[in-house]
């Protein structure tokens, strides 16, 4: 009994020993859970609320005085007689303006416009005549170039009622000899108003100039 306590006592250094020596397993790795995957990005662009994707909100508008037609009307040149002065336009609306030299006895130039606007023709020489004091013109249809003309005659006591116009005060032996070209929507104006003299003068060069009108 005695040499099996001696045995026992002298193995246990020897235990303990192995028991230092070995190294302790590791514990099993914790891992983080894994972040959650990002969705993958669409190559489909969101749908755009634009019933017309790409397109101008304001393509279809048209340009002849935002009636909403994309179709504009032919505009259209012609030759000013040499003996005409070209003067500065007023206004936006106008598309030019001549000084036609006075005869002699007159007291003043007559002056010839060119100008645009919608409308009819028939309101537009009704307007022309109320500036003449109701006088009734006379109207001679033309076909130049293909171009629709009604050439106009008034004589009279002339008021514009507009200053700027004629000066807006009734003048009287005046006359306007004047050309509408009916472009379709869009109207061309060349009107001639000065004395009576001096316009009844210049209808040889305002007629070269009706026969040179043609589409631009």
């Amino acid at each position: 009994m005695t040499r099996l306590r001696s045995l026992s006592l002298a193995a246990l250094p020897l235990a303990f020993a192995l028991a230092c020596s070995r190294t302790p397993e590791p514990k099993p790795e914790e891992r983080a859970p894994a972040a959650p995957a990002a969705p993958a990005e669409s190559s489909a662009k969101p749908a755009s609320s634009d019933p017309h994707p790409g397109a101008s909100p304001h393509a279809a508008m048209g340009s002849s005085g935002g009636s909403g037609s994309a179709a504009a009307a032919p505009d259209v040149a012609w030759d000013a007689p040499g003996a005409w002065t070209s003067m500065p336009n007023p206004s936006p609306m106008r598309k030019a303006t001549y000084k036609v030299p006075r005869v002699a006895g007159d007291d003043a130039d007559a002056e010839l416009t060119v100008s645009s606007a919608g409308g009819g023709v028939q309101p537009n020489v009704d307007r022309w005549a109320k500036q003449f004091g109701g006088a009734t013109p006379k109207t001679t249809p033309r076909t130049v170039n293909n171009l629709k003309i009604t050439i106009v005659e008034l004589k009279g006591t002339f008021s514009s009622g507009m200053p700027g116009m004629g000066g807006g005060a009734p003048k009287d032996k005046q006359m306007l000899l004047g050309a509408i070209v009916d472009a379709g929507e869009t109207l061309h104006f060349f009107k001639m108003i000065g004395p009576e003299k001096t316009v009844s003068a210049s209808r040889k060069d305002f007629d070269a100039l009706v026969s040179s009108l043609r589409a631009k």
